[in-house]
């Protein structure tokens, strides 16, 4: 009995801890949530830098006594702390959960930046598709539309003449038919020529730039605040107004009964 009147209570302070997460599209896939940490890993160097490290620190304030996934959680992992109050207990678990929420806020930022990176690139592209590559795209078309137009009418002049022509002339209208001939060839290549830029420039506005536009749109999607989630305890650490050492109740009935026998 005396020893539970002079031993210095302890108490403990416990969290569930859930690891941050963010969301994004990988390889054309459906949306996926990408979790900053492994459980099992993250444990681990926890344990390391937070019990092992500090195993034989005479002078520590708190001692961390359990970083453990929790089961069944891939996602979640359990902390406990211990010292002579509550207050203490919970400075202890607190300095694990900056520790965490701060390399994993680097990450996000990371991840962040990553996004506005790739977010300026597509704006560099759309700009290049539409001030550059649409643009030549429209010159060649509007001049391959002037050679058809200026050949059509040579076409027609050359008409005009075969009609009016001698036809005894002969060496005159073979020249004049060899010309309406190769002219209505330049025609045919002019309208090939003409179809393929219209074609390649419908392929860049439709397929190209819309490729660009729905990813950007994603990506700014994607880097919405309420996408990036940041290492966070579940609810509110625990703690109890009662001690956990020395088990007072039980030293007592255990004397009580030695004490009669």
């Amino acid at each position: 009995i005396v020893y539970v009147i002079i031993k210095t209570p302890i108490y403990e302070a416990k969290a569930l801890v859930e690891i941050g997460n963010y969301k994004s599209y990988q390889d054309g896939k459906a949306e996926q949530t990408i979790i900053l940490d492994d459980a099992n890993e993250l444990s681990k160097k926890l344990s390391m830098i937070f019990i092992d490290l500090k195993k034989n620190d005479k002078n520590k304030e708190f001692e961390i006594t359990k970083i453990a996934t929790s089961k069944g959680m891939k996602n979640f992992i359990e902390i406990s702390s211990e010292s002579t109050s509550n207050d203490l207990a919970t400075k202890g678990l607190n300095e694990i959960i900056t520790y965490t929420q701060d390399i994993h806020s680097k990450l996000l930022t990371d991840v962040k930046e990553k996004n506005d990176l790739e977010i300026k690139n597509i704006d560099f592209l759309i700009s290049n598709i539409q001030n550059d590559k649409i643009v030549n795209i429209e010159k060649k078309i509007d001049l391959y539309n002037k050679n058809i137009i200026n050949l059509e009418e040579q076409m027609k002049s050359v008409t005009e003449t075969l009609k009016n022509m001698n036809t005894l002339d002969y060496s005159i209208t073979a020249l004049k038919l060899m010309e309406k001939r190769d002219i209505s060839n330049e025609i045919i290549v002019n309208k090939s020529k003409l179809y393929d830029f219209i074609e390649q420039k419908e392929n860049i506005t439709n397929i190209d730039l819309n490729k660009l536009l729905e990813r950007k749109k994603l990506l700014e999607t994607l880097s919405l605040p309420h996408n990036f989630k940041n290492t966070e305890v579940v609810g509110n650490i625990l703690t109890d107004d009662n001690p956990i050492k020395p088990k007072k109740a039980l030293i007592v009935v255990v004397a009580f009964v030695t004490g009669f026998i």
